[in-house]
C-alpha cells in the first residue's frame, strides 16, 4: 500500500529507526511508470515519520537531485530543511560516495548522494563503526584542544595517558559501490551494506526499523541479518512480491 496510508496504522512513537531512499525528483521509472511524487506528498510523509518515530529515534534519508534545464533541483536541501521544520534535529549530513558513478558531458562526474541523519530529540543510539586504520596506532595521545573562544589548551594528563587506538570511527563519507549485476528487476536497489551499516549505527538488536519505500526488500533483509524487526511499505505489487520472495529466501 501507499506508505502514507500504511503509516497511519502505526502508533505514535513506535519506530526506533527509519532507513529509506524516496523516489526523489522522478529520477526513476518503476514498472514503466513515473513514481507519483511531489514536494507536497513528501511534506505529508515527513510529518508522519515524525509522529511514528520514538523520542531519541533516528531517520536516515538517502536522496539525490535531478538536473533539469541545466540546473540541479536542490530538492534534497529543501527536504532536509523541512524535516527540521517538523521537529527533527539534523544530526549529521553524510555522503554516500558511489565509487563507480556515471559520466556527464559538461559537468564533473556525479559520484555521491546525500545521507541526512535526523534525530527526534537527542539521539539514543550511536554505535559508530570503527574500521578506519589509524596511522599512529599505539602511540601516546598528544596535541591540543580548540576552545570555544578560539584559543587552544593542552590535553589533560588523563587524556595523554591513553594510546591511539588501532581503528577509529570512519568518516561521514562512506565509499560503497552501487549494487552490481542487479538481477532483481528493480531499477534502484539499495546496496545491502549501505542499509546494514546504518542499521548497525543507529539501532540496537530487537529494535523496529521502518522503510516506507521498501522496493526490493533490502532494508528488511539487512534487519534480518542484524537481528532487528522491520516494517516496510511498497505501493507496487510486483515489487512487493519481489521483496517478499527475497525476504523468504533469507
Amino acid at each position: 500500500m501507499d506508505c502514507l496510508e500504511g503509516m497511519k496504522r502505526i502508533p505514535d512513537g513506535f519506530v526506533d529507526l527509519t532507513v529509506t531512499s524516496p523516489p526523489y525528483d522522478n529520477l526513476r521509472t518503476y514498472n514503466g511508470n513515473i513514481a507519483q511524487w511531489s514536494f507536497e506528498k513528501f511534506q505529508d510523509i515527513a510529518k508522519e515519520l515524525y509522529r511514528v518515530t520514538k523520542q531519541c529515534g533516528v531517520v536516515v534519508w538517502i536522496v539525490g537531485d535531478a538536473t533539469i534545464n541545466g540546473s540541479e533541483t536542490g530538492t534534497s536541501f529543501r527536504q532536509a530543511l523541512h524535516f527540521v521544520d517538523v521537529g527533527f534535529n539534523l544530526h549529521d549530513t553524510m555522503i554516500w560516495h558511489k565509487i563507480s558513478p556515471f559520466q556527464h558531458k559538461n559537468r564533473y562526474i556525479q559520484g555521491f548522494e546525500y545521507m541526512f541523519i535526523f534525530s527526534k530529540g537527542a539521539r539514543k543510539t550511536a554505535n559508530l563503526i570503527c574500521d578506519r586504520k589509524n596511522k599512529w596506532a599505539g602511540t601516546p595521545i598528544h596535541g591540543t584542544e580548540r576552545q570555544p573562544d578560539g584559543n587552544t589548551r593542552s590535553l589533560s594528563t588523563k587524556q595523554k595517558s591513553k594510546s591511539v587506538k588501532e581503528y577509529g570511527a570512519r568518516f561521514n563519507i562512506w565509499d560503497i559501490a552501487p549494487e552490481k549485476d542487479n538481477k532483481t528487476g528493480h531499477p534502484a536497489v539499495f546496496p545491502k551494506r549501505l542499509a546494514q551499516d546504518h542499521i548497525l549505527s543507529w539501532s540496537n538488536e530487537g529494535d523496529i526499523v521502518l522503510d516506507p519505500f521498501m522496493g526490493s526488500g533490502t532494508t528488511a533483509i539487512a534487519c534480518i541479518n542484524t537481528n532487528r524487526n522491520y516494517i516496510g511499505f511498497e505501493i507496487d505489487k510486483d515489487y512487493y512480491n519481489l521483496a517478499q520472495k527475497r525476504i523468504d529466501g533469507v
